[in-house]
């Protein structure tokens, strides 16, 4: 596993995009790993906190991660990546156990304690070489997805952040949701580009389902190097998962119904890549 610096630089200076896929149990991370080995694409392994509780913990996350790697024979490149790390203590956890990047998410707060708490994780990552993504701004949640839900991030606090914390990617509010859209997606384009010319740090867009695709391509256009993917993958294993309990009510083994749901997800995440390959 490596952290995200090369892989973030590397899509910012080519006016590309990696993704970022979440991940919620072992079943979802093999999925993810075999699939984007076949397709030979590199890729941010995203978990949230809620995951890596309903896991077992850091170093589950960290080892399950580890094992599939080397059992599956991987040999892409691979992020270990804390979503919405809401404390330093949790980002400190993921980073002792092996995590290789961390997102620090003191949004909440006004700026001066956003870089504080932000510079605080930086200090404590760069030290053992793990990249970490701040945020800037009120990116929306299921419980407020309209566009009158997101607090937009301001240009000047961006760079002050920035420049003050020396976080590697940055996650600006700029118009996407966490969750389906209960009303039409509504990215900021100008917002981006002007972020990512004064910045000069490669941008994250969060809420990476319900977007349209040439919304996103429109986006890592205009300065966009990693899109975060979770929801919309959650949805297309359950679907799959729905369809075979309802034609097979006799089956009973959890593993037979835990993977009925891998042909749609991996059938997404071939989607979300290749709209990429122009």
């Amino acid at each position: 596993m490596i952290n995200s610096k090369e892989l973030l630089e590397e899509a910012k200076i080519n006016r590309k995009t990696i993704f970022q896929l979440n991940t919620n149990n072992l079943e979802t991370t093999k999925y993810i790993l075999e699939k984007c080995e076949e397709l030979k694409e590199n890729v941010i392994l995203g978990v949230s906190e809620g995951a890596i509780k309903y896991m077992g913990g850091y170093n589950v996350v960290y080892s399950v991660v580890k094992s599939l790697i080397n059992d599956l024979n991987i040999t892409i490149k691979v992020v270990l990546h804390l979503d919405h790390g809401s404390s330093f203590d949790s980002c400190r956890k993921a980073v002792d156990a092996g995590f290789t990047s961390v997102m620090i998410d003191a949004s909440k707060h006004n700026l001066e304690e956003n870089i504080r708490i932000t510079s605080e994780v930086v200090k404590y990552a760069k030290l053992r070489n793990v990249t970490v993504e701040g945020e800037i701004g009120g990116i929306g949640g299921v419980e407020d997805n309209v566009a009158s839900g997101i607090v937009y991030a301001n240009v000047e606090d961006c760079i002050n952040y920035c420049n003050e914390t020396k976080i590697d990617s940055l996650a600006p509010a700029v118009g996407s949701v966490h969750g389906f859209y209960k009303e039409e997606p509504n990215l900021q384009f100008e917002l981006i580009k002007e972020i990512s010319l004064k910045t000069n740090i490669p941008l994250v867009l969060h809420g990476g389902t319900g977007i349209p695709n040439n919304d996103l391509l429109k986006a890592v256009d205009n300065g966009i190097s990693k899109i975060n993917v979770n929801t919309e993958l959650q949805d297309s294993w359950t679907k799959g998962l729905r369809k075979f309990l309802e034609e097979n009510k006799e089956v009973y083994d959890p593993r037979k119904i835990i993977s009925s749901g891998e042909k749609n997800m991996k059938e997404a995440i071939q989607n979300k890549i290749e709209l990429f390959r122009r």
